[in-house]
């Protein structure tokens, strides 16, 4: 394998996992039980994929062929004795092939897709900045950015809009696909409705 390949166990699920965004996950199944083991041991990490077919749990669904690296910020035992990780998204990868194991676990031969650069947004995407500064305003300090320079970032500003905004899925996974963050930037300016403003409360 070279530093562009790897090889990574896969937790496909009905929800897209974006770098930089955390997700909350209840783990139960002896799969992935054996799976979290194995990364601890080997200071590994695991894949999420949206699921294209199947469910989360029983026999292994079909993931989508865009995913993003996972790891755990933080976890903890629920009040049912279930295993409760919180999740934060870090690189994107693309599947070149799977295999299933005996246990029902899929390993995937991933590619690193490549990293974003720190461009700065262009003036047609000016007005998402201008958004999610309002979105972050009604949220809270807990999705505010580190440092104010990061409302002015093309990958940044790409990310959080589409952690934040009520999009299906599906448009998640095609933001997932583009290595380019303007392009991001342009499918967000598409979904927005014709008649929305940074402070449309449905944004």
């Amino acid at each position: 394998m070279t530093d562009s390949v790897a090889t990574l166990p896969l937790f496909p699920l009905h929800a897209v996992l974006l770098p930089g965004a955390t997700l909350g996950l209840r783990v139960f199944e002896r799969r992935y039980l054996d799976m979290l083991r194995e990364c601890s041991r080997n200071n590994t990490h695991f894949g999420v994929c949206l699921i294209l077919d199947g469910d989360e749990v029983g026999a292994p669904a079909t993931p989508a062929a865009h995913g993003v690296e996972a790891r755990i910020d933080d976890f903890d035992m629920g009040d049912d004795g279930v295993l409760v990780l919180r999740l934060r998204g870090h690189r994107r990868f693309h599947v070149r092939q799977v295999r299933v194991r005996d246990n029902g676990l899929i390993m995937a031969e991933v590619e690193w897709s490549t990293p974003d650069h720190d461009d700065e947004l262009r003036p047609e995407h000016a007005l998402l900045s201008t958004v999610l500064g309002h979105i972050i305003e009604q949220a809270g300090n807990a999705f505010a950015p580190a440092h104010p320079a990061l409302l002015d970032q093309a990958a940044w500003v790409g990310w959080r809009l589409a952690e934040l905004l009520p999009l299906e899925e599906s448009q998640r996974l095609q933001l997932l696909q583009h290595d380019d963050p303007h392009q991001r930037l342009d499918a967000l300016l598409r979904w927005m409705p014709a008649n929305s403003t940074p402070i449309d409360e449905n944004w």
